[in-house]
Formats: structure tokens, C-alpha cells, sequence
């Protein structure tokens, strides 16, 4: 396979709401508009993670939920995401080893939002 399937999220206040409580991670960056606008970011941003997994379920649509478990990630975040932005990750093969991918998470611009490497663990490929 040399293209992963995309895989798509509309951010929402409500989604950062819910991964907060599935992660426990509930930095007042993620949550709080008042808190968030003191900051450099100037307004409440997704978790980081929340950016990753989608990375992870386009492997997985591509590779099945096991090729997941034993995944490398190298990974840049380049730009914070926003309430009410959409998101879309998905990857390439890379060129000369079918177990690594480069990897995006992209808003509807087409602007990246993170970037990076996945390398799929040997039983992931059968």
C-alpha cells in the first residue's frame, strides 16, 4: 500500500471536552477560554495527542487496530489546532522500506499541523 487512508475530525469544543476526560488530561489550555486567551497560544488548542490518534486509526484502517500496538512515531507538531477546525491525517509509503510512512495530521487549508515518520512493526505487514 502506498497511500494510508485518510482519516477526518471536526475539533470541537465538546471533542476536547470528551478527550480530556478519556485521557485525564485536563490542562486548562485544552479548557479553559480565559486561562487559554493569557497565554502565547491566545485561544484554547486540541490536545497534541488528539492529533497523533488520528494518525494512529489511519494506520489501523489501513493495517488493522493490531499493526497499531508496536508503531514507531517520530513525529513534529508544526502548528496548534483549534476549536472548530477540521482535521485530516493520513501518510505515503516511504520509498525503499514498506513499514515506514511518512505521516500528516493537515487542516482543510492543507496546512500541516503535525508531520513525522511511522514505522510499523514487522508482524504489522504479515
Amino acid at each position: 500500500m502506498q497511500q494510508l487512508p485518510t482519516t477526518t475530525l471536526v475539533v470541537t469544543g465538546e471533542a476536547i471536552r470528551q478527550y480530556a476526560e478519556l485521557t485525564q488530561d485536563f490542562n486548562p489550555l485544552h479548557l479553559d477560554s480565559a486561562f487559554a486567551a493569557t497565554t502565547r497560544m491566545g485561544s484554547v488548542i486540541a490536545h497534541g495527542t488528539m492529533s497523533i490518534s488520528l494518525i494512529l486509526q489511519s494506520l489501523a484502517k489501513a493495517f488493522g487496530a493490531e499493526a497499531v500496538v508496536n508503531v514507531d512515531l517520530d513525529i513534529r507538531f508544526i502548528k496548534p489546532v483549534r476549536v472548530d477546525e477540521t482535521l485530516t491525517a493520513g501518510g505515503e509509503r516511504e520509498s525503499g522500506d514498506a513499514r515506514r510512512y511518512a505521516v500528516w495530521v493537515r487542516g482543510v487549508e492543507g496546512e500541516d499541523r503535525l508531520v513525522g515518520v511511522a514505522t510499523l512493526g514487522p508482524a504489522a505487514l504479515g
